[in-house]
């Protein structure tokens, strides 16, 4: 059985393959997984998941009982952290931490303000999903910049649940 070509319309590859190869995409991708095995063999994948653990620590000691992890504590990315603070709604957290770029959900369901399917499949409730943040750290991320973070994170969520917020939701 002969294959079928990935794309009609041409001659190269013996007609499998219609096009000019991208040889400047070679070189880069080449050189991208030599990068990447550098820093992996570099310990960069430990240096990111102790940066996101400092992350969680900070935002978990200082609202105390309020943050839930979303997802399993052990055998994850060591980049993300995705957590759930109680009283607050994700979106309007992150529209008050505006310092940091970061997101409620997968980029796929931007600009909605539904529960992430993924975290309804995992059994988390509509309200905690609402009140998920999906914060990513990567290869330049420093101890400084997870203080920030953390830092904005933290006025934001006392912003939204002290006590003007909370006249401010009784009186509507």
């Amino acid at each position: 059985m002969e294959p079928e070509p990935a794309v009609y319309d041409g001659g190269q590859e013996r007609g499998l393959r219609a096009g000019t190869e991208n040889v400047a995409l070679a070189v880069v991708l080449g050189t991208a997984a030599r990068i990447a095995a550098a820093e992996f063999a570099d310990g960069a994948p430990a240096r990111i998941a102790a940066l996101r653990d400092d992350l969680h620590q900070l935002l978990t000691s200082a609202l105390p009982g309020r943050v839930h992890l979303n997802g399993p504590e052990k055998n994850r990315l060591p980049n993300t952290l995705n957590v759930s603070i109680d009283g607050v709604l994700g979106r309007a957290l992150l529209a008050a931490a505006d310092q940091i770029a970061a997101s409620t959900g997968s980029a796929c369901h931007s600009g909605t303000h539904t529960p992430s399917p993924v975290l309804t499949a995992m059994g988390v409730v509509p309200a905690r999903a609402l009140g998920a943040l999906r914060l990513s750290l990567g290869r330049w991320t420093t101890p400084g910049d997870i203080e920030t973070a953390a830092a904005a994170l933290i006025r934001a969520a006392a912003a939204q649940t002290g006590p003007t917020a909370r006249r401010r939701r009784t009186r509507r």
